[in-house]
């Protein structure tokens, strides 16, 4: 397969997500200029961006800025999802696509991903484990080697390195200052 067929079969959502200095309709658009509006801001809505937007005073014409300074990281992020979206590719690539995420815009970054993500092949680069859980493949690399492959389930009963990761993740999860959540309630016991 040629490169330029391969690569008209992907879309991207990277971590460093790159906006130019335009306007957010035309970031979504990116790649297919010709996009009506009306279809730029159904990519919008399914990538739970359209509210942010229409609150700005220009809406879909607000100008971003250099690299979408003038947005936050999770609304950037939300534009490149739609820009995905809107490509309508068979393939998604999601490189660590909510690393840089701010806690507000978590939520609906996550629920943007889930609609991003139906219907296609996805491959998933990601360091928080919540993102992998519904996969229906993890490969888990350590120090550059495949370690462990299989579903969220299978890779707990095997009790290697990926149950391992995933406790810690539960523990930091409960973690409070003082603590987990559990320790805090029983030392306030005493």
């Amino acid at each position: 397969m040629q490169t330029d067929t391969l690569m008209k079969q992907l879309s991207f959502v990277f971590q460093d997500n790159f906006l130019f200095a335009d306007t957010i309709a035309n970031n979504i658009r990116l790649g297919a200029p010709d996009t009506p509006l009306e279809a730029v801001i159904a990519a919008a809505r399914v990538a739970q961006a359209h509210d942010f937007i229409s609150a700005l005073p220009e809406g879909y014409n607000t100008r971003v800025g250099e690299r979408g300074v003038f947005l936050s990281g999770g609304q950037r992020q939300r534009i490149t999802i739609a820009r995905a979206l809107l490509q309508d590719r068979p393939i998604l690539v999601l490189d660590e696509a909510t690393a840089f995420a701010d806690p507000e815009n978590e939520a609906a970054l996550i629920k943007a991903l889930a609609a991003a993500m139906r219907g296609r092949t996805v491959i998933m680069v990601a360091h928080r484990l919540s993102m992998v859980t519904q996969a229906d493949v993890i490969l888990l690399f350590s120090d550059g080697q495949l370690r462990e492959m299989g579903n969220h389930t299978q890779l707990l009963a095997q009790g290697g390195l990926y149950q391992r990761l995933w406790q810690h993740y539960q523990q930091a999860q409960h973690w409070v200052p003082g603590g987990t959540q559990e320790e805090v309630v029983e030392n306030e016991r005493q």
